[in-house]
């Protein structure tokens, strides 16, 4: 069901991608799309319909499900931005969660047709073929990918944090999806993704991928992860405990 919803999102935002788009701003650098609305419409018409006893809780209509057993996450276009600009960096993000707690995940980047994906105990998948975190034992060794968010003072921190670090590491990268930083923090792409503003529709499904992939993933603070948690740094084991080695005493949250 999350696949069939995944790609009904798909036909939506791809048919309008690389034309004129149909923006509101919902505040400095967070905007919304027609596309954004249609997917969520569509999707969460299929899941109500087939699972009428079960909750959704989506961006776009930010509906309240705390406390609800069995609840559908669900981001219809992660990476807006990109999105209404033309870049193509962006997925449709979906989560079954069971008492808040992911069971099952799928996230679509439609551009280049991969499927992340993960059930709980089974593993994690990119197009059917296992994947895995990365393994890079530091900071140093690792590709660094954040997002900023729409939390101006704490992306300052983040930016501070990446200079303060600079040159001691391989790379960095600025994601604009979250979604996305998290696939590919699960499928090694990235060796850690550091973001502190998120929501459950941004996290929901990457906390099973990179969980199911073997990697580590937790809070800002390096505490339990839930898709309630505002922030995250998630990647390989070795290189997040370094990372938070790095990061503690900084005043970077």
């Amino acid at each position: 069901m999350a696949r069939l919803c995944a790609r009904e999102g798909e036909r939506i935002v791809m048919a309008a991608f690389g034309g004129p788009q149909d923006v509101a701003v919902k505040g400095r650098g967070n905007v919304v799309t027609a596309a954004d609305l249609a997917s969520e419409r569509a999707i969460c018409d299929i899941l109500a319909a087939e699972y009428p006893e079960h909750s959704i809780l989506s961006e776009e209509t930010a509906a309240s499900a705390e406390g609800e057993e069995w609840m559908w996450v669900v981001d219809p276009l992660d990476g807006t931005h990109n999105y209404a600009h033309g870049i193509p960096f962006f997925c449709i993000n979906i989560a079954l969660c069971y008492r808040e707690e992911p069971l099952l995940a799928l996230t679509y980047e439609p551009i280049r047709g991969e499927e992340f994906r993960a059930q709980k105990g089974e593993g994690a998948f990119l197009n059917g073929e296992r994947m895995a975190a990365s393994r890079r034992e530091s900071v140093q060794a690792s590709l660094v990918a954040v997002g900023l968010g729409y939390d101006d003072q704490r992306a300052g921190h983040i930016l501070d944090l990446l200079r303060d670090l600079w040159p001691g590491m391989q790379s960095a990268r600025i994601m604009g999806s979250a979604a996305l930083g998290l696939a590919y923090a699960a499928c090694g792409r990235l060796d850690l993704f550091v973001h502190h503003v998120l929501f459950p529709w941004d996290i929901a499904a990457g906390i099973l991928l990179v969980r199911e992939a073997g990697g580590a993933i937790t809070d800002r603070d390096g505490g339990p992860m839930s898709i309630r948690s505002e922030g995250t740094v998630a990647g390989a084991p070795g290189a997040h405990a370094d990372f938070l080695r790095l990061a503690a005493g900084r005043a970077w949250r």
